[in-house]
């Protein structure tokens, strides 16, 4: 399933398509999605149309192709073959040193993806928030339910995925996965993030007493690294809003991709690029983090509930 919210439709351009594509709100589930590598190459493609003066319809029109093509091509959901992106770069007009760039781009694009091994058991949604993760320069996050997978024991994960659906092989080679993604992190050093942990997400244990206990610890000795940021959003405090739900926001150096927020749910989830929908998310972000524990009370905070599970 691959679905455009219509309050998230670009307005139409005239010629009965619909232009660029901030604006973009899409559900995924296990379908083709956009990679953050194909998403930058489409956004230039669908700069250099604007800087052109055309339309995705009337580019669509002289390229002799569908319009869907075009939309597919600039939202990152497919990238052009070569011989296609020739043509973009006679429509466009664009020069000999900026299509350089633009084949580096494409290259990138088609390049398999290190998750590729693990594609038989990692739906097609995950796999695209694992492509915002790797090309972001800071995600920051917030999970009412469980902890963010790069802040989890193995234990945990473990557990965790356990409790899902397959068989215990699949389960076997998703840990394996959750691991690899982590060290891939763990292996950026220019890469940050920032959690808000909600208290509710360490009360509801996970696997065992004894796996509760070291996850919390794990999270004591993560607050140790510069480029990890924790802040706990408490129960019992009417001053902390969690209305915003689980929002993962990502972050990417350069303008030709801008901010993205995934939100996730039971069996897929939404790719938010519309520039309002975002900012709302990072405004309720950012007002959710300063009414959260800071660091030195989130310390206290965690060693007693590690002591709960003694």
């Amino acid at each position: 399933m691959f679905d455009e919210l219509p309050a998230a439709m670009e307005p139409d351009d005239g010629s009965g398509h619909r232009a660029g594509r901030r604006g973009a709100v899409r559900y995924l589930q296990n379908e083709a999605a956009p990679r953050a590598a194909r998403m930058v190459l489409g956004n230039a493609l669908r700069f250099c149309r604007e800087a052109a003066g055309l339309s995705a319809g009337q580019a669509a029109d002289r390229l002799g192709v569908s319009a869907s093509k075009v939309s597919r091509i600039e939202s990152g959901t497919t990238s052009p073959r070569e011989r296609d992106l020739l043509r973009f770069f006679e429509l466009y007009s664009i020069a000999d040193a900026e299509r350089g760039n633009l084949l580096e781009l494409a290259a990138a694009a088609h390049k398999s993806a290190w998750w590729h091994e693990w594609s038989a058991v990692t739906p097609k949604y995950l796999q695209a928030v694992v492509s915002f993760e790797d090309m972001a320069i800071r995600v920051k996050s917030y999970e009412p339910t469980y902890l963010h997978g790069l802040l989890q024991t193995p234990e945990y994960a473990r557990a965790l995925i356990g409790r899902g659906r397959g068989a215990e092989s699949s389960h076997d080679v998703l840990a394996r996965f959750r691991a690899q993604r982590k060290e891939r992190f763990a292996n950026a050093p220019d890469k940050q993030l920032i959690c808000i942990v909600d208290e509710s997400t360490l009360l509801r244990p996970v696997g065992s007493r004894a796996i509760m206990r070291r996850q919390l610890e794990h999270l004591l000795t993560l607050m140790s690294q510069p480029r990890i940021k924790l802040r706990l959003a408490p129960l019992n405090d009417y001053d902390v809003h969690v209305e915003l739900g689980p929002t993962t926001i990502f972050d990417f150096a350069g303008p030709l991709l801008p901010t993205i927020v995934f939100t996730e749910g039971y069996d897929g989830g939404l790719v938010i690029e519309d520039e309002e929908m975002v900012d709302r998310r990072k405004k309720a972000f950012d007002a959710l983090a300063t009414r959260s524990l800071d660091s030195h009370a989130m310390r206290r905070r965690l060693r007693h509930l590690a002591d709960r599970y003694k």
